[in-house]
């Protein structure tokens, strides 16, 4: 017997498995959130290495159709190759579909192996300009040229999305990163825009900024001073990162990319093709990334009690995948993260 069911109408959501285990992830996760008690029609569509032979693109059209039909989509990891070869889906998505804040949460588990046990941060970072918006050259033969891209209007929207996240959340501070120190008039309009914004929050959300290198020490050495970190695209996409290392990596790294018409949300690490049809991927990333899109759609008991089986699961060790010292595969770790929302919902396990 699952949860009680919550939702009145089904949430008809775009289902992308993905490249390598990303099938085998979002299958796993697809069960977990049917079990949450929040009713969902799954729209599945492919994208990534597979589509090239059959559409001629790793992201065909139909995709981003489906995207702005239903609001909303769960992805599973899309192979992006390194120096040649089609550009990267995930980017190419945010910048189609005006997905301009990556969400990244960062927050320890028990049972995961990690130098930290009390990490609790959210990275926001701006999603669609700086180096990422792909505005690239040769200079002749041997030299290229990146053009760093920082509008006031983008940053401004990004530190608003973050202040309202901390409004809403509970959240006690805002850290703007940047270095404006060196890029005095692209990173310095970036800091002068979340300045702007966090007058605003004034007397509500604490506001400080910080240099990029020195942050990053900084999350190494004292990590509970921070909270909420707001960064431009490029500073965003490795700090994130960097967080997800403090709490055990990104096989434990949520994420989501949130627009003002429309939200992906995705698994941050790699496909790993090597271990693709073997049932042993760990599915944790995805099914986090799936509580935060129950929360995006305004169920956020569910989402808490996802979050909740999720980690019970992982603290008690029995019933996990072999990164985490278990011996269990990819959808015997889905089967006991339901039993235990069964558990939670008041059904015998």
């Amino acid at each position: 017997m699952g949860a009680a069911r919550i939702a009145a109408m089904a949430h008809r959501v775009t289902l992308i498995p993905g490249d390598g285990i990303g099938p085998e992830l979002a299958e796993a996760t697809r069960r977990v959130l049917d079990a949450s008690g929040v009713q969902f029609e799954w729209e599945v569509v492919d994208a990534g290495e597979a589509t090239i032979a059959s559409h001629g693109t790793p992201l065909p059209d139909e995709v981003l159709d489906s995207i702005r039909r239903n609001g909303v989509a769960l992805k599973g990891p899309i192979t992006t190759p390194v120096g040649s070869g089609f550009r990267s889906v995930n980017v190419t998505l945010r910048q189609a579909l005006g997905l301009y804040a990556n969400l990244r949460p960062a927050r320890s588990m028990n049972g995961v192996q990690s130098r930290y046990d009390d990490i609790d941060l959210i990275i926001v970072r701006e999603n669609t300009e700086d180096l990422y918006a792909g505005i690239e050259h040769m200079v002749g033969r041997d030299a290229a040229e990146s053009i760093k891209i920082i509008t006031r209007a983008a940053s401004e929207r990004i530190a608003r999305f973050a202040f309202e996240y901390a409004v809403a959340n509970g959240r006690r501070k805002v850290t703007a990163v940047h270095k404006a120190n060196i890029m005095k008039l692209s990173d310095g309009l970036f800091l002068e825009a979340c300045r702007t914004v966090a007058a605003g929050y004034e007397g509500r959300i604490e506001f400080e900024d910080r240099i990029v290198d020195n942050m990053c020490m900084q999350l190494v050495q004292k990590p509970d001073l921070y909270d909420v970190l707001v960064l431009p695209n490029l500073y965003g996409d490795i700090v994130s990162d960097l967080a997800a290392g403090l709490v055990g990596g990104l096989g434990v790294a949520p994420g989501a990319n949130i627009g003002e018409s429309g939200a992906v949300f995705e698994a941050v690490h790699g496909s790993a093709p090597k271990y693709a049809g073997q049932n042993k991927a760990n599915p944790t990333a995805l099914m986090l990334s799936g509580a935060l899109m129950l929360r995006h759609l305004g169920y956020p008991e569910a989402a808490a009690g996802v979050e909740a089986a999720i980690r019970d699961v992982i603290a008690e060790g029995k019933r996990v995948t072999y990164d985490l010292g278990g011996s269990a595969g990819t959808s015997e770790f889905a089967d006991a993260v339901i039993d235990r929302l069964a558990v939670g919902a008041g059904a015998p396990a």
